[in-house]
């Protein structure tokens, strides 16, 4: 086997998808942190250049990219080899979600605003990154999906966010399976009520399974970004295939 060069081994190439906010903007940071090199990917260019503010110089290369789009996705992993060479972790994280709406009042134009950028943008980053670690040498990579507690347990109003999460799971095991031969691992972080922007209006209250309205609990968005890094950290012999990560008193376990 090929020995991994030093500055590999030191400084490994991440890219994160969804990293101008929330737990997007906390795992590139976390990731810096750690000594990656970080690829932020995102629709807004503003908010992705607020992401890289004071990232140490070099370790940092904002991509503008929408991962709905087929070549917007083949052409950030093409810029990243370019500048970079490699590509070691994806962390897959774009996403987004529509108002809450009952399934039958639900519209194709709001299910397929979700699945593409929840699915199938999702499969175009991790095809993408697997095509560059399949064919870099050394060979291999990881790939961790951002799946969600949705994943596990449906929120009500939620048909399209709470069925692309459900699929993530899949596309996680298929990649898990289909990238033992090429030294590719992958993993799947489930998140609870991280504080985010996007996660605000828990603590005003949302729709709960018997039909209440009540307030849930949130944590800190930098315990996602440093379980995000131990999965990231691991050898290649290695694997988190799912984690949860989750405000410890929202009502989860037992949801329905």
């Amino acid at each position: 086997m090929t020995p991994t060069p030093p500055d590999v081994a030191a400084h490994p190439v991440s890219v994160v998808t969804g990293a101008g906010s929330g737990v997007g903007r906390a795992v590139a940071r976390g990731l810096l942190e750690a000594g990656h090199r970080v690829a932020l990917a995102g629709r807004r260019a503003e908010a992705l250049a607020e992401t890289a503010a004071d990232a140490p110089a070099g370790s940092v290369f904002v991509v503008p990219t929408d991962v709905t789009v087929e070549a917007s996705v083949d052409a950030l992993f093409d810029a990243v080899r370019e500048r970079w060479g490699r590509v070691d972790v994806l962390f897959n994280n774009a996403g987004t979600n529509v108002p809450a709406t009952p399934l039958e009042d639900f519209t194709v134009e709001q299910w397929t605003t979700v699945v593409d950028t929840n699915l199938t943008g999702s499969f175009l980053c991790a095809r993408a990154a697997f095509r560059v670690m399949r064919d870099q040498t050394p060979q291999g990579g990881r790939i961790i999906n951002n799946g969600s507690v949705s994943a596990q347990t449906p929120r009500p109003d939620a048909v399209a966010y709470n069925a692309s999460k459900h699929a993530i799971t899949g596309l996680t095991k298929s990649i898990s399976l289909e990238g033992r031969r090429h030294r590719i691992a992958c993993g799947q972080i489930d998140i609870g009520n991280a504080a985010t922007p996007m996660t605000d209006r828990m603590s005003r209250g949302v729709l709960q399974a018997d039909g209440s309205v009540a307030a849930e609990p949130t944590m800190d968005v930098a315990h996602v970004a440093d379980a995000v890094r131990y999965m990231a950290g691991l050898p290649l012999d290695a694997n988190v295939q799912f984690m949860t990560v989750m405000a410890t008193t929202m009502p989860l376990v037992g949801r329905g």
